[in-house]
């Protein structure tokens, strides 16, 4: 069972709140993904930011409730940041390995994702399954649409495949951005998207050329 949050404060409304909010939030990312949730203090979070500790309950009612906020922050960021990539795509393959790049890419500006997210699990579990049920729902739904269209096989249960596949990003993003800090090699990625093209196209399909339209 996850903790029970104390009272959210509300959302600031003028711009120099959103500001101080936000340097909060990103000292939080900052703090917990070195020194560790249970480690951190309030205090070395407001200094991190710049803020004076009193500043601190304006907009937090305590450390878990900013940690909290910061998961589903980078969550939201993730998610949109994944959605702008792969926009103008039409081909679910396609989709995927843009998908794969954009979340490589916010690996590489959010640097303690993987530390954060880990600890959700055992400083709010509820909050690291909603973690994972958030990104896959989405997920899910992209694949029913692309097994509609053909893209990939019918036989396929987009919920299982939306997990194996976060899998993969998440071993991809840590053997090569996070240990080696750098994108994966142009071997890994072709692998990458042969491993993608013969686990979902149908049986017998043709695998269509990078950045081709279905």
């Amino acid at each position: 069972m996850g903790r029970v949050a104390a009272a959210a404060r509300p959302l600031p409304v003028t711009a120099r709140g959103q500001r101080t909010r936000q340097k909060l939030i990103d000292a939080a990312e900052h703090v917990f993904g070195g020194a560790g949730y249970h480690e951190a203090g309030i205090a070395e979070l407001t200094q991190c930011a710049g803020v004076g500790l009193g500043t601190f309950y304006l907009y937090f009612p305590d450390k878990h409730s900013i940690f909290a906020d910061l998961v589903r922050t980078l969550n939201h960021r993730l998610r949109a940041d994944i959605q702008a990539a792969i926009g103008g795509l039409d081909d679910r393959v396609d989709q995927e390995i843009a998908g794969f790049d954009a979340f490589f890419e916010f690996l590489e500006r959010h640097r303690n994702l993987y530390q954060v997210i880990r600890q959700a699990e055992s400083v709010d579990p509820s909050l690291h399954r909603w973690h994972y049920e958030t990104m896959a729902k989405g997920y899910v739904r992209g694949l029913r649409a692309a097994q509609v269209r053909g893209q990939i096989s019918k036989d396929l249960d987009p919920e299982a495949v939306a997990f194996a596949l976060m899998g993969v990003a998440e071993a991809f993003g840590m053997r090569w951005v996070h240990w080696d800090k750098k994108r994966p090699s142009a071997a890994a990625r072709r692998s990458l998207r042969l491993l993608i093209e013969r686990a979902l196209r149908p049986l017998g399909s043709a695998a269509r050329p990078s950045g081709k339209k279905a």
